[in-house]
């Protein structure tokens, strides 16, 4: 199993490591375009490797792709990060070139490969990915939606002064700070709503603070965040080439599911080998619906951006 890493920020970087970490990959390629980057990163990791017990072999290219030939995954976190102040949407201008480019690049020596989006706007990515490869829709993931519910998790078990692993929750919709859709009707800790735990008013807040979690993070950090995101990526690739057939919301092209039509948006999705392989209907509230058409709203505005 060969896994391609493309971008050797933190985020990229953190990615690679938890990959390795887990043991499940033959081995995974760091791409940067900065000289040396990648491969300084790629040594720097290697050389954790008798301490954290792990035989993935990590190595790095300066951008050049057929270093990468014969991935079975290529993960693309290439585009600058957001800084305080901005919106992911901001990104679109120059991210959307470094994508359009990097999946060419990926796909010219990779023609079987799973795609997935981590650069923002991630849904205007992954929708732009479609538009401009002829990869299969199953092959081409937005990563968004899994970040998203971890850091609802975290949120609901802050609430609730509970471990995470009592805790189930999930975010569908656009991942945008507006755009995020936290299904705190569904969300349980170890099976019981979250709702007999917490008020109304409460949960609200737990919702508000899971949409601005990214942004959160910026403001703190000074650059957006790597760790959570990192982990995220490598849990989808996971899933993938050990065909878990797991449930995560992901940025997938919809043809009238939820009620919509030529846009890529945050569902419910089963992950295996195939990459999508099936997307799952999950039943909303009138509430929640309502808030899914206003978040494929803004994505749609968003993707009206690009110079396709």
């Amino acid at each position: 199993m060969k896994v391609t890493v493309v971008g050797a920020g933190a985020v990229g970087a953190s990615c690679a490591e938890y990959i390795a970490i887990k043991n499940f990959a033959s081995e995974v390629v760091l791409v940067d375009i900065k000289e040396g980057y990648a491969e300084g990163k790629a040594m720097d990791l290697m050389q954790t490797a008798s301490l954290n017990g792990f035989d993935t072999k990590i190595t790095g290219s300066t951008s050049d792709y057929s270093k990468t030939a014969n991935s079975d995954i290529a993960v693309i976190t290439s585009g600058i990060p957001r800084k305080p102040g901005m919106t992911r949407e901001e990104l679109i201008g120059i991210n959307a070139g470094i994508v359009k480019s990097v999946s060419a690049s990926l796909i010219e020596h990779s023609p079987n490969v799973i795609l997935i989006v981590v650069s923002n706007p991630m849904d205007t990515m992954t929708y732009l990915v479609h538009k401009t490869t002829d990869l299969p829709k199953n092959k081409i993931i937005g990563m968004g939606g899994a970040l998203d519910s971890a850091r609802f998790k975290y949120r609901l078990a802050e609430a609730m002064e509970a471990p995470i692993s009592d805790i189930d929750g999930m975010v569908i919709g656009g991942h945008s700070d507006k755009g995020m859709v936290p299904l705190t009707s569904h969300a349980t800790r170890n099976s019981i709503r979250v709702s007999e735990f917490l008020s109304s008013d409460r949960l609200e807040q737990v919702a508000a603070d899971t949409k601005v979690g990214g942004a959160t993070l910026t403001g703190l950090l000074g650059t957006s965040a790597w760790y959570a995101p990192g982990a995220a990526v490598s849990a989808l690739v996971q899933a993938i080439a050990c065909d878990q057939k797991k449930m995560f919301p992901c940025s997938t092209f919809l043809e009238g599911e939820y009620g919509l039509n030529d846009i890529c948006i945050g569902v419910p999705v089963i992950l295996g080998k195939n990459g999508i392989e099936k997307i799952v209907d999950v039943p909303l509230s009138e509430a929640e619906k309502t808030k899914m058409q206003e978040s494929a709203e803004g994505v749609t505005k968003t993707n009206g951006l690009l110079e396709l």
